[in-house]
């Protein structure tokens, strides 16, 4: 039987650590962090720990539509877009995903920019 990648990595308890850090690395970014001004970050870090999860086969999921309302306000454009893709690699990098499921992630986030860039 496959193993989803949520559940290679630990499902919850781990996927909610990588985006913590996730979470903090983009708010040290100057570009990144107006983003979340007036944000309830605890809420955010939930609700993007689901995300995450449902990106790596796990059992929440995320419809286009309602990824495209949440961002729709935030005027997000490509480079601040790219920088947080980037992010992400890092951190998932740093928490030793291997190469492969990285880049698998990334491209996942990749094909929903469409839905998150909005300017």
């Amino acid at each position: 039987m496959n193993t989803s990648l949520f559940e290679h990595y630990g499902g919850f308890a781990k996927i909610s650590r990588v985006v913590s850090e996730f979470y903090d690395r983009m708010l040290d970014s100057p570009n990144l962090a107006s983003y979340f001004e007036n944000t309830n970050m605890r809420r955010l870090v939930d609700h993007q720990t689901k995300f995450i999860a449902s990106l790596m086969g796990g059992p929440a999921e995320f419809s286009n539509e309602a990824l495209e309302r949440a961002h729709a306000r935030l005027n997000i454009d490509q480079a601040s877009f790219d920088e947080m893709v980037a992010l992400l690699a890092e951190t998932l990098e740093d928490f030793d995903f291997d190469d492969t499921d990285v880049k698998t992630l990334v491209s996942e986030m990749k094909s929903r920019s469409k839905f998150i860039i909005t300017r």
